[in-house]
């Protein structure tokens, strides 16, 4: 097929309907979706509009999920066991969205957007909305109309509710210029097509294209649910990137979460609930085969980390706290949100997992973002091909040689009973796993602790904690200047060799 009727698939709002059933029977392929990307980024950029916009503004949050996309107009792209629902646009997600269902013979047909597929009450502002507006996103529910398990919808975001059926952190497409001293962009997702699953195992697969100032791109997804080796569902990607104009920061594979305070540092906030967050560290799996656990902090700048590394094995924000009693929250369930873990597939190259962490004083923003930089600069007319697939699981995968830290907290330093040390903090790293379980204080465990911008007060203590399997590393530092200090902390037998995960932070001297 040429490029010229794709492109008029695509882009045609308003023709006859014979013209459209014509225009529907030509072939798509993801070879023409990487086509049309790749021409759309020799073209200047140009932002969608959105039809009646004060109209729109009106339909707020809370009057945009009263609108129900009706049962009865569920479509079955993917079959009975994958029902797809569409989501009405409002304040928080104006722009029209074209969606398409695409059927075993790779035809595709335009779904039409309509009041009329939907259920509103008599007084939503959204009975004003023009016809032919267009759809914010869609989402696929689990059979029998039971909750929907994926959501694609505002920008370039989607997200699951993971192994226990609870929304929390989101992934997104692509990550532009995140936490940099200029606005961020945000590409979207334009079109959707939506079809058979291609791949065993998997319930529908999924094409979009992805349009924005500086990239453009062709992205296909596998959507698989309820996984038996990752305890959860899978999400499958093959993005296909090119670059519009030259980009400082070019996030790949990004996940974005939320991350207020933990037992670590709940001296920052007053809320009555002991912790709140949708996700408590970074974990990655470096090329080399090491394993990285870096503790969430809510800085009190926005802060950027990266971890440089040649091909990485995986990373993710993960939620490793899931115990109810550490959140009390029996209302939105922070303890069941998932984690996401990010598994490259195909060789990466150089560059580095980054973490991009903001200020927030309460739970409503998302403020964590962690991608991967690839090394070589995204600049206008390069193109850049990756493909991963997203765990979306209640825990990363472990070492089986290593044990993983299970808590960090902080607190003032010294000893109790004597003055307490003026500007000197004390952190603690609690350990567990199968190969602490046969060691005690006699079997030679030591600690090693390495500070920058800072310095580590001795003693330095590493000892089995009692009644558990459990071990505990303690020690006490201090800042140099007001600048974080870089800590970097694990445990080693007494042969030399690592027994835990590399425990790493950016810690404050904060608590008075």
């Amino acid at each position: 097929m040429t490029l010229k009727p794709f492109i008029a698939i695509l882009f045609t709002l308003s023709m006859s309907s014979h013209a459209t059933e014509k225009l529907a029977k030509t072939e798509f392929t993801f070879e023409d979706l990487k086509a049309l990307a790749k021409a759309s980024a020799a073209k200047p950029y140009s932002a969608t509009k959105v039809p009646a916009p004060k109209l729109i503004d009106k339909i707020t949050y809370d009057q945009h999920w009263k609108i129900r996309f009706k049962e009865e107009e569920t479509l079955y792209p993917g079959g009975k066991k994958a029902p797809v629902q569409f989501f009405y646009p409002g304040r928080y997600f104006p722009q029209p969205v074209k969606i398409y269902i695409r059927d075993k013979n790779s035809f595709a047909k335009e779904v039409p957007f309509s009041n009329d597929l939907f259920d509103m009450p008599s007084d939503s502002p959204a009975h004003d909305l023009p016809e032919g507006f267009g759809f914010a996103g869609f989402r696929l529910m689990r059979p029998g109309m039971k909750p929907d398990w994926i959501s694609f919808l505002g920008a370039s975001y989607f997200r699951t509710d993971g192994p226990e059926g609870q929304y929390g952190l989101s992934a997104r497409g692509i990550a532009i210029n995140t936490g940099m001293n200029q606005p961020e962009e945000f590409p979207r997702f334009s079109a959707f097509w939506i079809g058979p699953a291609e791949k065993e195992g998997e319930s529908l697969s999924v094409w979009a294209l992805l349009d924005g100032p500086s990239v453009t791109g062709a992205y296909r997804f596998g959507l698989s649910k309820d996984n038996k080796e990752v305890k959860g569902h899978v999400t499958s990607v093959t993005a296909h990137l090119y670059m519009r104009a030259d980009v400082e920061r070019l996030g790949i594979a990004p996940l974005t979460s939320m991350y207020w305070y933990s037992e670590k540092d709940k001296t920052i906030a007053k809320d009555w609930r002991p912790e709140i967050h949708d996700s408590d560290g970074l974990a990655i799996h470096t090329g080399a085969g090491g394993y990285i656990w870096r503790p969430l902090n809510n800085p009190q700048s926005v802060s950027a980390t990266s971890f440089i590394d040649n091909n990485p094995k995986g990373f993710g924000l993960i939620q490793r706290d899931r115990d109810f009693n550490n959140y009390q929250d029996d209302g939105v369930f922070y303890n069941k949100r998932s984690s996401a873990w990010i598994k490259p597939i195909g060789d990466w190259g150089k560059g580095a997992v980054q973490l991009i962490e903001i200020p927030t004083v309460d739970e409503t923003f998302d403020n964590i973002v962690a991608y991967w930089v690839p090394e070589k600069p995204a600049l206008k007319g390069d193109e850049f091909s990756f493909s991963y697939d997203i765990e979306w699981r209640p825990l990363d995968p472990k070492s089986k040689d290593l044990a993983s830290v299970v808590n960090t907290r902080q607190g003032l330093g010294g000893i109790p009973g004597q003055p307490i040390p003026k500007g000197v903090n004390k952190m603690v790293i609690d350990f567990e796993g199968p190969v602490l379980q046969e060691l005690d204080r006699d079997s030679g465990v030591k600690p090693i602790v390495e500070a920058s911008n800072g310095e580590i007060i001795k003693p330095i203590g590493a000892y089995p904690i009692v009644g558990t399997n459990q071990w505990r590393l303690t020690f006490d530092y201090k800042q140099s200047n007001k600048n974080p200090v870089s800590l970097r902390a694990y445990l080693i037998n007494k042969e030399g060799e690592a027994i835990t995960e590399t425990w790493v932070s950016d810690a404050t001297v904060n608590i008075k």
